[in-house]
């Protein structure tokens, strides 16, 4: 029978990330149904490839194998794991009191590692290519909003402090580059992601030697069309009992990278919504605090700082995990990855659903960012002061020692006083500065530099090459959040 759909307990514990934050997409990838029908279609494949080599495996056994590919007797298998300890010859004989002719072939010359560990390595594959939609997306619309902010000029912060202004547009590349950066990583981990392969116990290929009365060629023959049957270009040319345990901490180095994008834009967008020029999307009925009323939190943007958190914390286990695996295995490796693995996709998937959501929804307000880079500007403005005092035939060293008595008085202003910004009418009061348009030197797109032709040229060389390429990734709307 089939494994029923997902319903929520209020008995016992629920894994936050199914039951509120990732998509059904990829819980349904990591889920008992998607694992153990996978299985099957491994002993199947495995199967065909034998018969075809010449094993007296029989039509009758394959069709039986075939049509009993998803109906997954979980209540059997459940009974069977707890006399026998183990999940693997569990599915094997609640399999098998299904196929009953199927039976004394189901397995034959495996090891467990043969569908766990290459199921795992489907199941990567099929979650490395959502996440890649999911950046795709994020990508897209960030590209977007870049665009339409292209030159709206804003204030630069270097340290946490005021610097030299940008644009909002040239902010929002920024945060886009780090995503196509990850989708390099991703793209890097799918086209050398190998399969495990029909590698015997300990990697020997021992009992396929054995099998095949030691014809090396039909069991190198074996491992090849098991592996192209399963959708595999690449396969691990030696193994232990497992693939090495590097090509996990290589995925989740790679999860990590995202999660560490999220995180960087997720706390920027906080911090703007702080100064209230960015802010993200708030529903018409949110409500930001059950105290205070007016509040409107970045309760998004916290939520995947929070997430993307949790998915990088995974990637010590990974790490580890790998380091101790002694000689050719030890199942010290296997709690933690059940754990690790689909927690990381499961998390950074819910991080992009929300980063897209963010991204697709934003909301910009011209005139705080205009007011805020008016208290800063004239400071700003300074070194080009200088410089125009110069070329009106002032002295460079003594226009230089205004500008830094009258800044440190405008600065004394606004910190002791909280008083405005009242460089430049310092300034213009001074006879060193008359022949100086001291006005037309607060025009803050006169200080963005390149910003705006730096985001066009973006989005021309390395964006549109990724929407042409993914186009079938862009359609959809955002996934709606649960919660």
């Amino acid at each position: 029978m089939k494994s029923k759909a997902h319903t929520v307990s209020h008995d016992i514990y629920e894994n936050p990330l199914i039951t509120r934050y990732a998509s059904r997409e990829m819980a349904t990838i990591w889920s008992g149904q998607k694992k153990h029908s996978t299985w099957r279609r491994l002993w199947i494949a495995l199967a065909e490839c034998q018969q075809k080599l010449g094993l007296n495996i029989t039509d009758a056994q394959l069709n039986e194998m075939r049509a009993n590919i998803d109906n997954v007797d979980f209540n059997a298998a459940d009974r069977y794991e707890r006399e026998l300890r183990h999940d693997v010859m569990a599915h094997v004989h609640a399999w098998g009191d299904q196929c009953p002719n199927a039976r004394p072939i189901v397995h034959l010359g495996a090891t467990s590692c043969f569908v766990t560990d290459n199921s795992e390595l489907i199941q990567i594959k099929e979650s490395l290519f959502l996440i890649r939609r999911r950046l795709v997306q994020v990508i897209d619309q960030l590209a977007t909003f870049a665009a339409q902010y292209r030159n709206l000029p804003c204030l630069g912060f270097t340290h946490l402090q005021p610097a030299q202004p940008t644009t909002v547009g040239k902010r929002a590349t920024l945060w886009c580059w780090d995503l196509l950066l990850d989708l390099e990583e991703i793209e890097h981990r799918l086209a050398t992601l190998r399969f495990r392969g029909v590698k015997g116990t300990t990697g020997t290929q021992a009992t396929f030697l054995t099998l095949f009365h030691g014809d090396h060629h039909k069991v190198e023959q074996l491992d090849r069309m098991v592996t192209e049957a399963m959708g595999f270009s690449l396969k691990h040319p030696v193994t232990g009992q497992t693939y090495s345990r590097k090509i996990d901490s290589h995925v989740m180095a790679a999860l990590n990278g995202v999660g560490q994008t999220c995180h960087k834009a997720g706390a920027d967008i906080r911090i703007l919504q702080h100064r209230k020029e960015v802010e993200e999307p708030f529903g018409s009925k949110q409500i930001g605090s059950s105290a205070m009323a007016y509040k409107r939190n970045p309760m998004r943007s916290e939520r995947m700082c929070s997430l993307a958190r949790f998915a990088m914390s995974l990637q010590a286990g990974a790490d580890a995990t790998m380091a101790n695996q002694w000689m050719e295995r030890t199942l010290d490796d296997s709690a933690i990855r059940r754990l690790g693995l689909p927690q990381s996709f499961l998390a950074i998937d819910a991080c992009l659903i929300l980063y897209r959501n963010i991204s697709d929804g934003l909301v910009v307000y011209p005139k705080v960012i205009e007011k805020n880079l008016a208290a800063e500007l004239p400071f700003m403005a300074t070194e080009e002061i200088l410089m125009a005092g110069v070329q009106a035939g002032g002295d460079r060293q003594e226009l230089h020692e205004q500008i830094r008595v009258h800044s440190q008085a405008a600065a004394d202003q606004v910190k002791q006083q909280g008083s405005d910004n009242d460089l430049i009418s310092r300034l213009q009061a001074d006879p060193h500065f008359a022949a100086v348009d001291l006005a037309g030197t607060l025009d803050a797109s006169r200080y963005v530099g390149r910003a705006p032709e730096q985001v066009d040229q973006f989005i021309q060389e390395c964006v549109q090459p990724v929407r042409h390429l993914y186009a079938a990734d862009l359609a959809g709307a955002s996934e709606d959040l649960r919660v």
